[in-house]
């Protein structure tokens, strides 16, 4: 059984994106979000590919996509959650969005690493909440961002 990791940055109010694009500039949070995904599959919608504009090095890129035909250097493009979960098998995989990604793997995620940004920003797209029990946080690490003024958290929920 694939374990499944949803990765994730959210805001104060839960926000993930506006305009297709994050909201906010955290260079540490790339790094962590580098480290967090490397060597591992990222499943992602394909609105979530054309922000991010290309294939992720290092990682092998898996875009959910309605259209059968879209196709990307570097990408397995595949039409479903379920037919990404076929493609990764056995092995390790990260969620990276978007909504309704989250959404759709949220009842089948093992883990989620979240970078908790103790800020609110102009939003359009949320992380849905999460059902009352279903997660336990296991370890937390809180940092400031010198370059933007505010605090931020790398924490990691098991599901119970």
């Amino acid at each position: 059984m694939t374990q499944l990791t949803i990765v994730v940055a959210i805001d104060a109010q839960r926000g993930i994106g506006v305009n297709n694009t994050l909201p906010w500039h955290l260079p540490e949070d790339l790094a962590h979000f580098k480290r967090v995904t490397l060597g591992h599959p990222i499943i992602m919608g394909r609105k979530t590919f054309d922000s991010i504009g290309r294939a992720l090095p290092g990682r092998r890129n898996i875009v959910i996509t309605r259209n059968p035909d879209w196709r990307h250097e570097g990408v397995e493009a595949v039409t479903s959650l379920p037919a990404a979960m076929a493609l990764v098998g056995d092995e390790a995989a990260a969620i990276i969005g978007g909504a309704q990604i989250f959404n759709e793997s949220l009842p089948l995620a093992d883990r989620m690493i979240v970078t908790e940004i103790e800020h609110t920003f102009a939003c359009d797209t949320f992380f849905p909440e999460l059902a009352p029990g279903a997660w336990q946080e296991t370890a937390r690490v809180t940092h400031h961002s010198d370059a933007n003024g505010f605090d931020f958290s790398y924490v990691t929920y098991e599901r119970i």
